[in-house]
């Protein structure tokens, strides 16, 4: 259930608006755009709108049952990561960033974003195929940049594919495997990370897993333990 459009302002606001005006989308509906005018990421950021990129959304209908709707950023991440693999191959150092972030060689090459409308979960995702968007204090990347040249259209059908097995595996096994896999895909305990949590001022230590229920846990240069539930994560660049 692909529909593609040449341009529009954000794939989630047009799939909001649909939903907001009384329209049914299923479940496993996507719109993709070949360009985007307004694409937005976490925290009102805006993305790159490149032809050639993936920028899509999709509809999740979460039901009763159901895992927390907030671990769909893991599912996404995972999906996004399984598509890649599939150019990049199993060695490539591609790995998911808490709580929705592809990064390749530790530059960011995939976000997501969701949002609940009208009681269905809007998944935007967006990847950089050809070109990655210049975002300061943040190092990005594209698979062009590693000479893959991909399509987007093969691309979608490989990330819609994953993202339906993913989903499959959250429904009937819940969060205990997904907090599982996702660590395994993720950089190693011990990582130095910064987190920004919001109304707050930066706060350092290290990646200590995940909780059982998906957030993050951050060991404290004292040696304590803090949960985040929400933030924005930065890993040191390399020297």
């Amino acid at each position: 259930m692909l529909q593609i459009v040449p341009e529009t302002g954000s794939t989630n606001a047009d799939l909001s608006d649909a939903l907001r005006g009384g329209e049914y989308l299923p479940e496993g509906h996507w719109l993709l755009a070949d360009r985007q005018t307004a694409g937005r990421g976490r925290l009102g950021r805006t993305w790159f709108d490149g032809r050639g990129n993936f920028m899509g959304s999709g509809i999740v209908r979460a039901g009763h049952g159901d895992p927390p709707v907030a671990s769909l950023a893991l599912v996404a991440g995972l999906a996004v990561q399984d598509a890649l693999t599939g150019w990049l191959g199993r060695h490539a150092d591609l790995r998911v960033k808490w709580p929705n972030d592809v990064l390749l060689d530790g530059a960011k090459i995939s976000g997501v974003l969701l949002e609940g409308v009208a009681g269905a979960v809007i998944v935007g995702i967006g990847v950089n195929l050809v070109a990655a968007p210049d975002v300061p204090d943040r190092a990005t990347t594209s698979l062009a940049a590693h000479g893959i040249d991909v399509s987007r259209d093969a691309f979608a059908d490989a990330l819609v594919r994953s993202f339906a097995t993913e989903l499959e595996r959250w429904r009937l096994g819940g969060l205990a495997p997904l907090v599982r896999r996702w660590q395994s895909a993720a950089h190693p305990v011990g990582t130095p990370l910064r987190v920004i949590a919001p109304g707050e001022g930066p706060v350092e230590g290290t990646f200590a897993g995940l909780t059982e229920d998906g957030n993050l846990r951050l060991t404290l240069h004292d040696g304590s333990l803090r949960t985040i539930h929400a933030g924005d994560v930065d890993l040191p660049r390399p020297a």
